[in-house]
Parts: structure tokens; C-alpha cells; sequence
């Protein structure tokens, strides 16, 4: 596990659009996970200023998104689908047709899982997947008690997770319920993964990850076991960190 302390919340982002520019250069037609939230929207705005440089095109590439809300059609400005649009899509070169994101909104979810988690295979696995950290120490919408072997699936969003997204909605009341998110073994099946933490109150959070025992109550544990983890944390959410 690879641990970046950057200064500050920009170098942070500027440190995870470099390792994707870097990825894509190598191998134009990647497969991206990507994660939505206010910790990647930095990353967004570095990668769509690398873009407009012509440091990086995503004419090839291919992304996969970690989840989707339950019941927001995509043109609902809280879907996933409105926020990745907003944020990154409509201001890069992928194609429409390479921008995966679970369908919430399908008539069956149970077959939407199924279908996600075939495309992700299909498509030879994801090369980078980009990562948060819930203060619960979920990660995508996998909360504590996911089995680590759990793949695409349908969730009951945790009530801490829902206040903390309220924020984004007009009430914690329009928070939907439930998500359809990766499962923790799909993450783990990503060749690498760039976790990134901004923030004193993740600090307690990122300490966790890094020392405490590996267990299904704190997903984001297993990633002590991926072969590849690089953790890029600004100065505030390093706090509790000893080394």
C-alpha cells in the first residue's frame, strides 16, 4: 500500500489526474472505474484541464462508474449519471456508448447487477478504479457487513450514509434509500486502485484503513490485501497517520 501525502486538496487532484494521464498514455484504450462525491470533483477539473492541453483523449477509453442511486432516471440532477455528465463527460472526447454507469432506474435491478458486473468482465476488467472512503469506511456504497465476496448488488444505504450525502438534496427525506454499487470483490478485482482522501474528518477513517484488522464491519480494510493501493491524502486527512 502506497501512501502520497499531498500538501493540499489541489495536489492531491493534480497527483491522481497525473497517474490517469500517465495510464491512458500508456494504454489509450484503458478501462477507468470512477467515483462520484465531492472528493473526486478536483480530479474531474485537473483531467478536463489536461484534456483541453491535449495532454490526454479518452477516444478510446472506457469507464465504468461505481454506482447509481435507486430510482433517479438520469436526467434527475442527483442521479450519478447527471453528475458525471456534468463534471467530466460533457467536457472530454469519450463516447457516450464507453461511459458506463448502473442503471437505477431499470424495471430489474436484480438483472441490471447482473448485467453491469458482465459488461465490467467483458470489457477485460478495469485498469485503474478511483476510490472514497465513507467515515463508516464504505467504499462505493458498500456499507459495513458487506461480504467481501459481494459483486454488483442492490443496497440498503446505512442512515449515516444518507446524512452525509443530505447536503446534495433538499432534504435528508429525497435521499433515496437504496443504490445499486459494485461489489467489494468487483472493486478488488481492479488491477490497480487510487484511493483519495481529503479532509480532517476522514482522518479517523484513513487510520483505520491503514492500521487497523482487516473486517467486513470496515470495507475499505480489504484493500490491505490488494497486490496495488496507492492512498493520495491531503495534509488534514494524514493527521492521525504515523508514518
Amino acid at each position: 500500500m502506497n501512501i502520497i501525502k499531498a500538501e493540499n486538496y489541489k495536489e492531491m487532484s493534480q497527483i491522481a489526474a497525473k497517474y490517469l494521464t500517465e495510464q491512458v498514455s500508456a494504454k489509450p484504450n484503458s478501462v477507468l472505474g470512477l467515483a462520484t462525491g465531492s472528493t473526486p470533483e478536483g480530479l474531474y477539473e485537473e483531467i478536463i484541464h489536461r484534456y483541453n492541453k491535449g495532454e490526454i483523449s479518452f477516444k478510446d477509453v472506457t469507464t465504468y462508474n461505481l454506482d447509481e442511486y435507486v430510482g433517479l432516471a438520469n436526467d434527475n440532477d442527483q442521479s450519478y449519471y447527471y453528475y458525471m455528465h456534468k463534471l467530466l463527460f460533457d467536457h472530454i472526447n469519450i463516447k457516450e456508448e464507453q461511459a458506463y454507469l448502473p442503471n437505477g432506474d431499470a424495471a430489474d435491478l436484480q438483472e441490471e447487477c447482473i448485467r453491469y458486473e458482465s459488461s465490467i468482465q467483458a470489457a477485460g476488467g478495469i485498469d485503474i478504479q478511483i476510490l472514497g472512503i465513507g467515515l463508516n469506511g464504505h467504499i462505493g456504497f458498500n456499507e459495513p457487513g458487506t461480504p467481501f465476496s459481494s459483486k454488483t448488488h442492490i443496497v440498503d444505504l446505512d442512515e449515516s450514509t444518507r446524512e452525509a450525502n443530505a447536503r446534495f438534496f433538499k432534504s435528508i427525506d429525497d435521499v433515496p434509500k437504496q443504490a445499486i454499487t459494485m461489489g467489494i470483490d468487483s472493486i478488488m478485482q481492479a488491477k490497480r486502485i487510487i484511493l483519495l482522501v481529503s479532509g480532517s474528518q476522514k482522518a479517523e477513517a484513513l487510520e483505520r484503513l491503514v492500521n487497523g484488522p482487516v473486517t467486513e464491519d470496515f470495507p475499505a480494510s480489504i484493500l490491505q490485501k490488494h497486490s496495488d493501493v496507492t492512498i493520495i491524502a491531503d495534509q488534514d486527512a494524514t493527521s492521525k497517520l504515523s508514518v
